[in-house]
């Protein structure tokens, strides 16, 4: 983690550091944020905090430990941060910081080394194990015990750049996208949180991608809600895969293709919680579009493009729209605009079937590559690539207004904010 120190500016030991995620493993399911009121200050960039070596071990960087005050205010809750390491002024591992849930500031903890490009990262549904995608030419996907921050072991995805990374619900596989080859892997997953060998890899080779797509390039992958169904979504075929997953053996046959408009590029599906309905972000025509999804089936079909807010046109100054995050209740959704550098603002009607665009907010950043919402959803964080920072935002939970939570967060090429 890179940015300015200062005498008042205290950093957390490992010891802190660990308590407060260990806290979290013992308690399953996470706890919901505050109240949202304005906190005491902005937040601030990380010091010159310790390292964690690849055997899980930390620095030695005096630091305070946050824990729960008597008055019984909230504690400080664990964010990890991805990046490039491959990357001119890119981190050196994984970020570790902590975030408080009432007011949102963000306070760096150091940066968990030995993880190479670390560019998307997930947690395990029991919150003891963190995964990361290590997107390089020969991919893999790396297991963090998160307890003591000690590396599990990484397994090859047998494909190409991988960039995104999810878990099943039930804990058993760890599914990953691979952009670089089209591919898309499982690997079982032990009750350690360890991984194992690869149970299985697609390729997407139909339909034949478009002009100027230069092959297939799976984006994302994750688990419909009702848990038997994988998404794959192929930025350069413009499909998404539906896959049934066999539970027993990590498998997945493919059951079903849904397709965009030629040349829509769609990158990222995010689910209603409902179940019936998903978000795609179609990253090079600068559209996005409401998908009605049969569970029954697996089979997803795709709605009329529809306006991301950001007022661009090809050519300089362009939009490429990233991923949704949708509110815990379901009643609005986010959308992160690179080039326009904006959140969109939508409010969802008619159970999930419909968007309605209520406006753009500034990201305060660069090229929000990610977004994701807190536990509970009254704060949202956005991963600003090119200018290197994480923005936080106050959710309203009546009309989904976003207000900035302090200055932006300082860390190098983030890509990737995961807030426990």
């Amino acid at each position: 983690m890179s940015g300015g120190t200062g005498a008042a500016r205290a950093r957390w030991s490992r010891r802190g550091f660990v308590g407060a995620l260990g806290a979290v493993a013992a308690g399953g399911a996470l706890a919901a944020c505050g109240d949202g009121s304005p906190g005491p200050g902005p937040a601030s960039p990380s010091g010159s905090s310790a390292s964690a070596g690849r055997d899980g071990s930390a620095g030695s960087s005096p630091a305070a430990t946050p824990a729960a005050s008597s008055t019984g205010t909230p504690a400080a809750r664990p964010l990890f941060l991805g990046t490039y390491t491959s990357a001119e002024g890119g981190g050196r591992g994984i970020g570790l910081a902590a975030y408080d849930p009432v007011s949102g500031r963000i306070t760096g903890a150091g940066t968990l080394t030995g993880v190479d490009d670390p560019s998307y990262l997930a947690v395990h549904p029991d919150g003891r194990t963190l995964y990361a995608v290590n997107e390089r030419e020969r991919g893999s996907v790396t297991a963090v015990r998160i307890a003591d921050r000690k590396i599990l072991g990484s397994r090859p995805t047998g494909g190409a750049q991988p960039c995104h990374l999810s878990v099943h619900p039930s804990g058993r596989w760890l599914l990953s996208a691979d952009y670089g080859s089209g591919t898309v892997a499982v690997h079982r997953v032990g009750a350690s949180g360890a991984l194992g060998e690869r149970t299985a890899l697609v390729r997407h080779t139909r339909p034949a991608p478009g002009p100027g797509q230069q092959g297939p390039h799976a984006h994302q992958v994750v688990t419909a809600p009702d848990g038997g169904h994988v998404l794959a979504v192929d930025l350069g075929t413009d499909t998404v895969y539906s896959y049934r997953l066999d539970d027993g053996a990590g498998t997945l046959t493919e059951v079903a293709q849904a397709r965009t408009r030629p040349g829509a590029g769609p990158r990222h599906l995010t689910f209603h919680p409902g179940g019936r309905y998903a978000y795609l972000a179609d990253e090079l025509d600068d559209t996005v579009a409401v998908c009605a999804y049969d569970p029954v089936t697996g089979r997803l079909t795709v709605g009329a493009p529809q306006s991301t807010g950001s007022g661009t046109r090809k050519g300089a100054g362009a939009n490429y729209p990233a991923q949704f995050a949708v509110s815990p209740d379901g009643a609005h959704a986010f959308l992160a605009n690179r080039g326009a550098n904006t959140l969109a603002r939508y409010a969802v009607e008619a159970d999930g079937a419909r968007l309605r665009l209520l406006g753009t907010v500034p990201v305060a950043g660069d090229f929000p590559r990610q977004i994701a919402l807190a536990p509970g959803g009254r704060l949202l964080f956005a991963a600003n690539q090119r200018s290197g920072t994480v923005s936080v935002f106050h959710v309203d939970p009546a009309d989904g207004g976003l207000r900035r939570a302090g200055e932006p967060f300082a860390s190098p090429v983030a890509v990737c904010a995961l807030p426990l």
